[in-house]
């Protein structure tokens, strides 16, 4: 079978310190630039929510963003920017990711991605956001799978960004929990246990794949140095034995998915069997769409962001037109 996208950046779980996981499920910073100028001319506010930094911008439809492992909130920042005035941004930003202190409410057991989607549903019900969307980038697709899986009727749609149920079955469809746990607990001790230069090894040649631009992927890395390790290794295990596939049954909210392959095309990648990943993935979600981009690294957003805006106000729209 040939590699793809996502079963190569898991073939880095074979390397000594799985430094290449800090990215692959993460979505980062870009650079302010010209973006603070686009988003000044729009309604701001800064708070936070539980221990999740918070910001608000504009008057529109509400469209929680989420980013990924890592990440920091800017991440959805150009896209809020390009989608004004139909929406209001709620940009989201996970504790212990990019900066941000990691969380000091209890979270019991291996339990950080249910925490956040917890504590991201408790703020949509506390604001009464009226007919919200979700956007959820890797780690925060996940997320967004979950909370809708959870409560659902808290979201009118669900967007996700280059983010499976199931991400081990990108590369062995036969992978189950019970198969990749050993290995995911493994990578967890060693994690934890190396030092800083170990811990980073891996991270150039890994990160190099997220994004077409250098700048980019410099910021990757510089966000992947200021999160916080006990969070990043506990999200990275929780995310390999996190297995949704079948749960997604479930799901009755629209849901559209948008996929990226073009990074790994070097490796044999190709549209088609990447797009058949996802598609074999999400089977169980009735009447999901799945969409691919041609030119876009794992970092959509950036890389492609044209395109990726169009999709979502396309998918916006439909409800939009047909009164739902």
């Amino acid at each position: 079978m040939a590699a793809t996208p996502i079963s190569f950046r898991f073939s880095n779980l074979t390397d000594s310190l799985i430094a290449a996981w800090m990215p692959f499920v993460t979505a980062a910073v870009l650079a302010l630039g010209s973006m603070a100028a686009s988003a000044a001319a729009v309604d701001s506010q800064a708070s936070s929510y539980r221990e999740l930094a918070v910001e608000v911008i504009g008057n529109g439809r509400p469209l929680v963003m989420i980013p990924g492992l890592n990440s920091a909130a800017d991440t959805w920042r150009e896209t809020c920017a390009a989608l004004q005035p139909e929406v209001q941004c709620h940009l989201l930003q996970l504790p212990g990711f990019a900066g941000q202190p990691p969380a000091q409410q209890a979270i019991e057991g291996d339990a950080f991605l249910d925490a956040m989607r917890d504590r991201v549903l408790a703020y949509v019900d506390e604001l009464g956001l009226r007919s919200p969307v979700v956007i959820g980038h890797s780690l925060g697709g996940l997320l967004a799978l979950k909370m809708a899986l959870k409560s659902p009727k808290a979201f009118s749609r669900l967007i996700i960004v280059d983010s499976l149920p199931f991400f081990p079955a990108a590369q062995n469809p036969a992978a189950t929990v019970a198969s990749v746990t050993p290995m995911a607990e493994g990578m967890r001790q060693s994690m934890q246990a190396a030092d800083d230069e170990s811990f980073f090894r891996n991270a150039p040649a890994a990160l190099a794949g997220m994004s077409r631009s250098p700048e980019r992927v410099k910021t990757l890395a510089e966000w992947g140095r200021a999160s916080d390790r006990a969070t990043t290794t506990q999200a990275m295990y929780e995310l390999m034995t996190t297995d949704l596939r079948a749960d997604i049954k479930a799901i009755h909210t629209p849901t559209l998915v948008l996929g990226a392959w073009a990074a790994y095309a070097p490796y044999g990648s190709t549209r088609e069997s990447t797009e058949a990943i996802f598609r074999s993935q999400y089977a169980a979600l009735d009447g999901v769409r799945i969409e691919m981009s041609e030119t876009g690294y794992h970092f959509l957003m950036w890389d492609d962001p044209q395109w990726l805006q169009s999709q979502v106000r396309a998918f916006l729209s439909t409800d939009t037109q047909t009164g739902k």
